[in-house]
């Protein structure tokens, strides 16, 4: 196999070379965005693109329909190290790609098509996996559990960010959903004889807000309502609301997803309604490789990139899931200037400005010159792997 920084330049060749092709598809994605677990479009998109570049392509994986996985096999034999190359590609309801996974979706393509430029040159196979609803639902999740990353050697996806690091703390996260079910009856004439969901939603909220007096830093609740009732002068009979809640901490998340269970049926209690508690799509904590983390750091700093430390603003993702099945990393690269929140307008704006895609190009390229550095040595696939059972 050649060396490494000769294929690196050769990756770097390519995603220049078809620039456009995955700038374009970052735009047409963030042009029309798709919630969790519909990215029809994007997924149809990505599909596409990888069979324009040699891969045999799975539009459709086990029970998701807009999951994608792509196989290329090295020119000089399967027989290597399997790197899983990883795209998202939903939106925020509401906001479109205020989180950025447009140029997610089009980087992991970049890199795809960076690595399939070189495949003559490695021995090993190239998996792309993409991978819907990480914004709710955890895909991943439920990818890990039909079988979608097994015998895979590595997991590399980026994230966009207003600033670059390799590490991030992670939150355990859940969604929850609330329903309180109670009585109708005029609002006016005869409340006593309703039994108020309304008043139940307003007590769970109120509960929750004095929990937080007492929630540790790394811990965080919120949610909104979705059903309020029909009208003003009808006791609601039925309300329903979307929460999520999070911990740093693996075990205290559990410690709170308890905690939060009790509140909701106090609060059933207190109005006299029923209650239904729904948990799903559960994201782990962040396992950060550090033998990948390093291959990363060292060809970021290649490019110029200014390793700025971990971001102590930490939201949830189902890379955590994988994480704890696969050696992974799942870094940082700024598209905007600090201060700019996540899942803002402003977000949004700056994946689809010249720096988001200045940076999804350089995302493309520091992906495929990671997924080189293993390919080019399996010894820092067995390292990697023997840190992950450690860590686990």
């Amino acid at each position: 196999m050649p060396d490494a920084a000769s294929l690196k330049s050769r990756a770097a060749a390519a995603v220049t070379d078809h620039r456009a092709e995955i700038l374009e598809l970052s735009h047409r994605i963030h042009a029309n965005p798709e919630p969790a677990f519909e990215e029809r479009l994007a997924a149809g998109w990505v599909a596409e693109a990888l069979g324009r570049h040699g891969y045999a392509v799975e539009l459709g994986v086990g029970s998701l329909p807009t999951a994608v996985r792509g196989r290329l096999a090295g020119g000089l034999g399967a027989d290597g190290p399997r790197i899983g190359v990883l795209a998202e590609y939903d939106a925020l309801p509401g906001l479109g790609h205020g989180c950025g996974h447009n140029t997610m979706a089009a980087s992991g393509v970049g890199a795809a098509i960076a690595l399939a430029a070189v495949r003559d040159a490695f021995a090993g196979e190239i998996v792309f996996l993409g991978t819907p609803a990480e914004e709710r639902g955890s895909g991943k999740g439920i990818m890990i559990r039909e079988g979608a990353f097994d015998g895979l050697d590595a997991a590399l996806l980026y994230h966009p960010c207003d600033r670059s690091h390799v590490d991030g703390d992670a939150l355990a996260s859940e969604d929850v959903e609330v329903v309180f079910t109670g009585l109708q009856a005029h609002a006016s004439s005869d409340p006593w004889k309703g039994r108020n969901a309304l008043d139940a939603m307003i007590a769970l909220f109120v509960s929750v807000g004095l929990w937080r007096q007492q929630l540790p830093p790394h811990a965080r609740v919120h949610g909104i309502i979705q059903e309020g009732g029909t009208a003003a002068n009808i006791i609601p009979d039925r309300t329903r609301a979307w929460f999520m809640i999070r911990s740093a901490d693996q075990a205290h998340y559990a410690v709170m997803r308890e905690r939060f269970r009790a509140l909701a049926e106090a609060a059933a209690m207190a109005a006299d309604c029923g209650v239904e508690v729904i948990f799903s799509g559960g994201s782990m904590t962040m396992n950060t490789n550090p033998t990948l983390a390093a291959l990363w750091v060292a060809n970021a700093t290649a490019h110029g990139v200014v390793e700025q430390g971990p971001d102590p603003f930490a939201g949830s993702t189902d890379m955590g899931n994988v994480s704890w099945v696969v050696p992974t990393i799942h870094p940082d690269l700024a598209i905007a200037d600090e201060p700019t929140p996540g899942h803002s307008t402003a977000f949004r704006d700056a994946a689809a400005s010249p720096k988001g895609d200045e940076t999804t190009l350089l995302a493309a390229t520091l992906v495929a010159e990671t997924a080189i550095d293993l390919l080019a040595d399996p010894a820092l696939v067995a390292r990697a792997w023997a840190e992950l059972r450690r860590q686990r």
